[in-house]
């Protein structure tokens, strides 16, 4: 791949909406939404080359645990997309749940620190250009 990577950020609690400047330092090509359906509705038509994406826990979900399943089953068709996932701790064990049964290249612990966001997807970036 050549040129400038896209990134789908889905993002559901607005205080991440602040790393899309961490994104667009890195080089990375930035589409927001702000609803998981309407994100797999954008994925429908174009292909990203990492997804990031926060993840909740519900206990009154009746068929999933998380707002994610739907989001990452869209993404399973395209296995060279890479999956970041913020999560709170206190929903690590569901978040577990998730991974079995879906492809989550790396998940990062809320607060998201910057520097391990730019680490992680700078070393990313390198790898979708090269």
């Amino acid at each position: 791949m050549t040129g400038q990577p896209k990134l789908l950020a889905v993002v559901e609690f607005l205080t991440h909406n602040r790393l899309r400047a961490v994104y667009e330092a890195l080089g990375y090509q930035v589409h927001s939404e702000f609803a998981v359906r309407k994100a797999i509705a954008w994925l429908r038509k174009n292909r990203p080359d990492v997804v990031v994406a926060d993840f909740y826990f519900q206990p009154d979900f009746r068929d999933r645990l998380s707002n994610l399943e739907s989001l990452l089953a869209a993404v399973q068709s395209m296995p060279e997309v890479k999956v970041l996932v913020y999560y709170d701790p206190l929903h690590q064990v569901a978040l577990d749940k998730v991974r079995q049964r879906f492809h989550i290249d790396e998940a990062l612990p809320v607060p998201v620190q910057d520097e391990a966001v730019r680490e992680l997807l700078g070393g990313w970036r390198e790898w979708t250009t090269a």
